[in-house]
Parts: C-alpha cells; sequence; structure tokens
C-alpha cells in the first residue's frame, strides 16, 4: 500500500484489529482508535493491558482491516518517554482532538500505553 492511498483511509475512525490469542492461537479481532504517522500506526488504551495487548506481546504479527483495506503487520508495545512514542500520541490525539499543547497532550495519554504496527504488508484482495 502506498502512502497516498493510506492518506486516502488515515481519516477512517476505527481499524479493526486481529490478533492471535496468546492462550487459545484463535483469532482476537477488536475495534480501535488509530493514528497512521511516517508508515506505522499507532493504537492506544488507558488503564490496565487488555488482551489485545497481551497478544501482541507474545504473537507480534496482526492483521488489520481500514476502510476496506486489509493489512498485516508487526506490532510492538513503545516506552514512555521517547520520541517514538511523543509522535504516536501527538498523531493520535491530532486526529481526534485536533491540535494542542504540549501539556495537554501529555495529560490526556498520562494513563496511556501506546502500541506501533510497522512492517505494513497489503493482504492480496
Amino acid at each position: 500500500m502506498s502512502l497516498g492511498e493510506f492518506a486516502k483511509v488515515s481519516s477512517v475512525k476505527f481499524i479493526q484489529l486481529t490478533t492471535t490469542g496468546r492462550r487459545t492461537g484463535k483469532p482476537h479481532l477488536v475495534e480501535l482508535w488509530f493514528a497512521f504517522k511516517y508508515g506505522k500506526v499507532y493504537l492506544s488504551h488507558e488503564g490496565m493491558e487488555t488482551d489485545w495487548m497481551k497478544n501482541i506481546k507474545k504473537h507480534h504479527e496482526v492483521s488489520f482491516e481500514i476502510g476496506g483495506i486489509r493489512l498485516t503487520g508487526k506490532g510492538r508495545s513503545l516506552t514512555d518517554g521517547t520520541s517514538e512514542t511523543w509522535i504516536g500520541k501527538v498523531a493520535l490525539y491530532e486526529k481526534y482532538y485536533g491540535k494542542a499543547a504540549k501539556a495537554v497532550i501529555a495529560d490526556w495519554f498520562s494513563l496511556s500505553k501506546l502500541i506501533v504496527i510497522e512492517e505494513l504488508a497489503e493482504l492480496i484482495r
């Protein structure tokens, strides 16, 4: 998928993410907010780690659909305080709420964990 194609679907509100169950090995589907920046997909969740996040820690390979386009990639947790985490926070905040001061964005994500999906590849249609 080209960056131009991703630009077309980046305004879509939700991503349908499928992870592999860490215990069952079965597909686990969730619908999430997402942001696309620099060829990567950013996701976040406030509070305790969810099943989909734990699944990604064990099985990095994921598949997902955005606006009818199906892709695969590798997910990983981001460490808070890194520039990559900040890029994800800003991308997510600005997509759903618009521009904001650094302090506002930092506060909004103060209890959140971020995941990045990279090495994106489009599934054959």
